[in-house]
């Protein structure tokens, strides 16, 4: 008896008990109602169910191990009506925020990117956005973005893939039912490649002429960050640069517009600036978006790689811009990412032989001391924002 009684303890300890058994058993009981066949007002009630357990992180592990359950789910997502999707494909959005839950999702559904891909670029689907939204968050990751590129390079009569999510995110009113505002975030995350940076930067396409209106698309920040974001990369390819400098595509007046205010310049100032940044009214709105302004000041940053693309910054009166944000910037980061530009642009040029900023090797020693540097310098960050949020708000005024 003694020893039944110790396997049988010992057995128990391989089970799991508590409310974390409770919910795994619960999980499991739900595969059947969510999988094609079941009846739709279940289908529905299984989809809220998992979408409730997507909004807590302990929720997504329980589901990372049901591998069967994630593929009903990433199917339901995506099917036809009266199959309730909607509740399903906000959850693969939740899922696919979490980076943990990458590879579970792509082992239970290796086809996920590319029918994803499907949805989000079919003018009718009426959950498209949520498609596009999980597809930016999964190829946040390397791999999953690798995989959602290889899906895209597909020719479809006539037509990349590529190019069709870029005409959905440059068409207004592609798709009546959503928004498709993810779609920018996810060229952002696809252009880290060389792949998709060769397709954008492809003079004949005229790709990046026709994003550069979307920097000031007021209907979201996720779009223009999306975009902000996609030019940003596409600025590392420094052989390009004399080509989006030039007139053709004319890439300085877009990022340095958002950046600008209304102020007062000099007649010999102004004359200094592109013609659309001359002459603005006075209530001219600078970019809300603390994240957005600041990757506007890296892309031209970028863009000061070499020599002659230093001097065509200057030369549009890139400074003046720079020196009336900075005097207006109220978050720390984005003005010290100002100062670093202005230092480019009124600083001595680089010796013979380090004109090209993005080919010098930096020695390892100084390497070590920049790094040290940039740790002091965010340390100092971290204070000053920690003291404008210890600032005391003035009396009367309501917390937005």
């Amino acid at each position: 008896m003694r020893q039944d009684k110790a396997s049988a303890g010992a057995s128990s300890g391989d089970v799991r008990e508590g409310p974390e058994a409770g919910l795994e058993a619960e999980a499991a009981k739900l595969l059947p109602f969510l999988a094609p066949g079941a009846r739709v007002d279940l289908q529905a009630a299984a989809a809220q169910h998992v979408l409730a357990l997507t909004g807590a992180e302990s929720g997504r592990q329980l589901l990372a191990g049901q591998e069967a359950l994630l593929h009903a789910l990433t199917e339901l997502a995506a099917a036809s009506a009266p199959a309730p999707a909607r509740d399903a494909a906000r959850a693969l959005v939740n899922l696919a925020a979490d980076p943990s839950l990458h590879d579970p999702l792509l082992a239970a559904d290796p086809g996920l990117p590319a029918r994803l891909l499907d949805r989000a670029l079919d003018p009718q689907w009426p959950w498209a956005e949520e498609a596009a939204a999980t597809l930016a968050n999964l190829s946040r990751e390397p791999a999953p973005c690798a995989t959602l590129m290889a899906a895209l390079a597909g020719v479809e009569t006539g037509q990349s893939t590529l190019e069709r999510l870029v005409c959905a995110l440059c068409t207004r009113g592609y798709n009546a039912h959503a928004p498709l505002h993810y779609l920018g975030p996810l060229l952002s995350n696809l252009s880290r490649l060389p792949a998709a940076r060769a397709f954008l930067l492809d003079p004949d396409r005229c790709v990046v002429q026709r994003l550069l209106p979307l920097i000031q698309c007021s209907d979201s920040a996720v779009r223009r960050g999306g975009v902000v974001g996609t030019l940003r990369n596409c600025c590392f390819e420094h052989r390009h640069h004399k080509w989006l400098l030039g007139p053709e595509v004319d890439i300085l007046s877009f990022l340095l517009l958002p950046l600008a205010g209304p102020e007062d310049f000099s007649e010999e100032e102004m004359n200094r600036l592109p013609v659309d940044l001359q002459y603005l009214p006075p209530e001219k709105q600078r970019e809300p978006d603390a994240d957005i302004r600041k990757m506007l000041i890296e892309a031209i940053m970028l863009l000061t790689a070499t020599a002659p693309g230093r001097q065509l910054v200057r030369d549009q009166g890139t400074y003046l811009i720079l020196r009336e944000l900075h005097s207006w910037e109220p978050e720390p980061d984005v003005r010290v990412a100002c100062e670093k530009l202005i230092q480019v642009l009124i600083g001595d040029e680089p010796e013979c032989g380090m004109e090209n900023l993005l080919e010098v090797q930096v020695p390892e020693d100084v390497e070590r001391q920049l790094q040290q540097l940039d740790c002091q310098e965010q340390k100092q960050l971290d204070r000053e924002q920690q003291e404008l949020a210890q600032e005391p708000r003035a009396e009367g005024t309501v917390p937005t």
